[in-house]
């Protein structure tokens, strides 16, 4: 008889998060096993009582997933379970921390299908912008779309000293290269486009980032992507479901386009499903992070 599935869900948060336990359960693993408030030190010893109570073939069919909020203490963590496996007692690990891996992917992705469609452009030939940029799904998205090639920016919307200070540091985890940038009034933001080709949007929900005045103003601009579904929304005119639908406030901008929320989010959906799908089918076992990500999401749009 073969063994129940089991996802073993490590989150150094109070709480792990609903979205994930529902994701988890609808891709079909059998029993999930949330644990809060996990410190770093304690992962080594989570693993391997995980994988050494199952055997071999029982390791097949056991997980672990890593949420939080910290994309830096995440990827420690995923570091952490890989270093205490012990061949053949080794499990998938998937990270995900606050679904920034999966929704920056499926942001990445859906701009970049544009991108190529309506102007025959890759990331390569690109500047971006990213506000919100040191948010979770900020920094996530600015790391995606440094390591494909755009030159891309981080903007914090009060310290130009904390947008630097993020870059400086995903910079030397991932060998990126991205720059920090401060954006506090719409004159500001206004500068920043003159050279953008892409804006992503992730700042926090219900924040209207980008006014008319401020996209009337671009000339330049592509593709503009946006994660917030919660009015306002965080770029003017641009609705849920558009997906390469034309700026309405970007007349300056020949041919330029948005994707929404809900467009974004159904490739997010897709995505995370997909990823936890993969931990109950492969043979060999599978360490997931963002880069993981980008290359499914790639696949789905």
């Amino acid at each position: 008889m073969e063994k129940r599935s089991i996802l073993h869900m490590l989150d150094p948060m109070p709480n792990n998060s609903p979205f994930d336990v529902n994701m988890a359960l609808d891709a079909g693993f059998d029993v999930l096993m949330p644990y809060s408030n996990v410190k770093l030190d304690s992962v080594y010893g989570l693993t391997q009582d995980a994988i050494f109570s199952r055997g071999p073939a029982g390791v097949k069919r056991t997980g672990m997933f890593i949420g939080g909020r910290d994309l830096g203490l995440a990827m420690d963590m995923l570091n952490a379970c890989r270093q205490a496996m012990v061949p053949p007692f080794e499990i998938s690990v998937f990270a995900d921390p606050s679904g920034a891996f999966t929704t920056a992917a499926a942001l990445v992705a859906c701009v970049e299908k544009e991108l190529k469609a309506r102007h025959g452009m890759a990331l390569k030939d690109c500047n971006a912008l990213v506000f919100g940029g040191t948010g979770p799904v900020g920094i996530a998205t600015g790391v995606i779309a440094s390591l494909a090639g755009a030159k891309t920016a981080l903007v914090d919307h009060l310290s130009i000293d904390t947008a630097e200070d993020v870059a400086k540091a995903y910079n030397r985890r991932f060998a990126a290269t991205l720059a920090g940038a401060c954006a506090r009034s719409d004159a500001e933001k206004t500068e920043l486009l003159k050279d953008a080709d892409i804006i992503f949007c992730t700042a926090k929900a219900g924040i209207q980032v980008l006014s008319s005045a401020v996209l009337k103003e671009t000339a330049r601009l592509k593709v503009a992507g946006d994660v917030n579904a919660v009015p306002p929304l965080g770029i003017e005119g641009l609705k849920h479901n558009d997906l390469g639908e034309p700026l309405v406030h970007a007349a300056n901008a020949p041919g330029a386009v948005g994707i929404g929320a809900l467009a974004v989010g159904n490739v997010k959906y897709q995505l995370q499903h997909t990823m936890l799908k993969l931990m109950l089918e492969t043979e060999q076992p599978l360490y997931l992070d963002f880069r993981a990500a980008f290359e499914r999401a790639r696949e789905i749009v």
